[in-house]
């Protein structure tokens, strides 16, 4: 069957009954498109049993019910505030309908043999259902809602048109083969494609979680084929074998003075094997906190260079740019140069053209790396730090920077496994999941902000002990909106007690203020650093061992972990205390205790993305990472995983897509709009 049977899945919305040219509009902004198909996949959330359908005699006030019953007459209001009364009955007794809206009397001529469903209630001693729900003739049962989807509707658009369109859009459904293997339908209990749609949209009984399941695996299942194409794809690319003697490496290692974890030598492992294929690297590279991902950087920047090519790490802020190149010059046995936006004249002049002639082999640096005017002799491994404030196109821009250049991306914030295999699955993923012996455990403490003077006073002991202290605060202003204290306001209380030991951070000062005040605590000469969350990444102050974070509630955990792990960097006992306010409900102790509980960044990551989502996880929505209409990758995960093996096996027996189910999937990745995947396909 070929793709043209999906064609009156994409015909205009406006040619679905009752939706004219307004209607058409409304509809496609509450869809999320303009077609037939985004009706069908606008799923209803719940479903309204109507099928109780009691005598008068039997119903009960509270209850929704159905009554099919005989209109007996219409009573007209003696004042015009008060609503009109249709009586009707059944063998057992009467009741009244009330309608307020005076339009909907012709629904009710007298004689009429009617189904009424709606919520019934008592009025003095008379049954009453004020408005119904639903007006149906009873000649025609057939056609009434006894089980009524509810929809999520917006302005303009009622139960009613929804329905009217919804039942439209399956009377366009043509019949489609199965793409799924027989074998896996039949252990979940799944229905057609099809056929779960109807059960949705028009059920006979309440559907049941096996229709949305089945969807979303449709939905789940085209997505990984799609990313497993390109990945495919990718590895057929020409890339470069980039080995080396090991000569600088280990002279790096010797400067580093310790033996590196067996996380960091295995994600390093796996670099050099994407390194030395023919085939160009696209490798995430994520650890938790502390976890060592600066040195594999360098040690595969070196690999690079020891086969005579140049390499370059991208951060996203000057901060963490000097703090890698500090590394990295302290590290490297070549020349490693800075490169920023605020370096200019002849210094750039200078580092330009080095970069251009091949003098300068490593550069550390911000955007500033990927405008036009930067050229590279030859550039064969790009290294992006902190990956998800970049965008794809930005990604792109440094790896065409060289010619067929490795891409070696890195995190500090733990990935959600859900995460990983939805929004970076068309990348190879190393993961750092311990760090380096010797590092202290970080005591993480619950308290009150009454708590106040105790703090103050714990921060009095930690400073007389030598020690440094961060705290941190959610917002830089006070806020009429809510009631926090600010960075100023607590920086300005915390100057009366401490003097001149206490300095302040943050995003919104000039950048030369900003940074004297954080080489000031980096170097001693302060002990207190008051600031926002600028901190998160970019400082590295082995000799702070107090993290205080003020409104804890109101952080996400990934990012109060990110926070915590500024402090256990040295050999001193650590610590962190999580200010909260005294009424906090249950989820959100819930959520501070897990943190106290546990330093595993990757299970706080899992368990943040499951309470905030992927959309308040990833922060600012990136162009080029996937929504989801009919699955939720959070809550079908183990279908996710089902999917991603279900593709991989798929390519691997059928990598053209040429047998009947290959051709099948064809329709299903055309059917959620996977035409890229398509065309890979056809063109392999």
């Amino acid at each position: 069957m070929s793709s043209d049977s999906l064609l009156p899945l994409r015909a205009s919305l406006a040619t679905l009954p009752g939706l004219g040219p307004r209607l058409s509009t409304l509809m496609a902004r509450l869809v999320g498109g303009a077609s037939v198909r985004d009706v069908l996949f606008h799923l209803p959330t719940d479903w309204q049993d109507r099928r109780h359908r009691p005598k008068i005699a039997e119903a009960q006030p509270g209850e929704i019910a159905t009554l099919e019953v005989e209109v007996v007459r219409i009573e007209a209001p003696s004042r015009k505030s008060q609503p009109h009364r249709v009586i009707i009955a059944d063998a057992t007794g009467f009741a009244e309908i009330v309608l307020f809206n005076a339009a909907r009397l012709p629904q009710f001529p007298p004689g009429a043999r009617l189904i009424v469903s709606g919520k019934l209630e008592r009025f003095r001693d008379t049954l009453v259902m004020s408005h119904p729900d639903h007006v149906q003739s009873a000649l025609q049962p057939a056609d009434f809602p006894w089980i009524e989807p509810i929809w999520p509707l917006t302005a303009g658009i009622t139960p009613r048109t929804m329905r009217r369109a919804a039942l439209g859009a399956l009377a366009r459904l043509p019949a489609l083969p199965e793409w799924h293997d027989p074998t896996l339908l039949k252990q979940r209990h799944w229905p057609g494609f099809g056929e779960a749609l109807r059960a949705l949209h028009a059920p006979a009984e309440p559907p049941g979680p096996k229709p949305t399941e089945r969807l979303a695996y449709d939905e789940l299942l085209a997505r990984q084929i799609s990313f497993a194409i390109v990945r495919g794809r990718r590895r057929k690319r020409a890339g470069r074998s980039l080995t080396g003697d090991g000569r600088l490496r280990g002279a790096a290692l010797q400067r580093f003075g310790f033996t590196p974890t067996s996380g960091q030598l295995q994600a390093l492992a796996e670099i050099d094997s994407d390194l030395a294929a023919p085939h160009r690297m696209l490798r995430l590279l994520q650890g938790d906190v502390g976890s060592g991902k600066t040195l594999v950087a360098l040690l595969a920047c070196l690999r690079a260079v020891e086969a005579g090519a140049q390499a370059a790490l991208l951060a996203p802020t000057e901060i963490l740019a000097k703090q890698h190149f500090a590394t990295f010059q302290r590290l490297s046995p070549v020349p490693v140069v800075l490169l920023t936006g605020s370096i200019q004249g002849a210094a750039r002049r200078k580092l330009l053209a080095g970069l251009a002639d091949g003098t300068f082999p490593l550069v550390v640096g911000t955007h500033a790396i990927f405008q036009k005017h930067v050229d590279f002799k030859d550039l064969a491994l790009a290294v992006i730090d902190e990956q998800h404030r970049f965008g794809v196109d930005q990604r792109l821009a440094l790896g065409q920077k060289g010619e067929a250049t490795d891409l070696l991306v890195m995190t500090a914030t733990p990935i959600p496994r859900t995460l990983l295999l939805t929004h970076w699955a068309e990348m190879d993923i190393s993961r750092i999941t311990e760090k380096p012996k010797g590092r202290p455990a970080i005591t993480t403490t619950l308290h009150a902000l009454a708590e106040l003077e105790k703090i103050e006073q714990a921060v009095e002991r930690a400073i007389a002990k030598s020690g440094r202290v961060y705290w941190v605060c959610p917002l830089v202003n006070e806020s009429e909106a809510l009631d926090i204290t600010a960075a100023e306001a607590r920086f300005a209380h915390l100057r009366q007690r401490f003097g001149a030991q206490a300095v302040l951070a943050h995003g919104q000062m000039e950048p030369e203020k900003r940074d004297a005040a954080l080489k000031s605590f980096a170097s001693g000469e302060a002990r207190l650093l008051v600031a926002t969350t600028i901190i998160e990444v970019g400082v590295d102050v082995p000799e702070a061992n107090v993290m205080i974070i003020e409104h804890a509630e109101r952080f996400g955990l990934a990012q109060l972990h990110q926070l915590r792990g500024r402090v256990g960097r040295g050999h001193a006992a650590s610590f962190c205390l999580l200010l909260h306010e005294s009424a906090i409900g249950k989820a959100a102790r819930a959520r501070l205790a897990l943190l106290r509980d546990t330093d595993d960044g990757f299970l706080i990551a899992d368990e943040d993305y499951k309470l905030r989502g992927a959309g308040d996880y990833l922060g600012t929505r990136q162009y080029g990472l996937p929504g989801y209409r009919l699955a939720d990758p959070a809550k079908h995960e183990a279908l996710l995983a089902t999917a991603r093996q279900d593709a991989v096996l798929l390519l691997q027996r059928d990598p053209t897509l040429a047998t009947p189910r290959g051709q099948a999937v064809r329709l299903l990745l055309n059917l959620f709009d996977q035409r890229d995947a398509i065309a890979t396909v056809h063109s392999g």
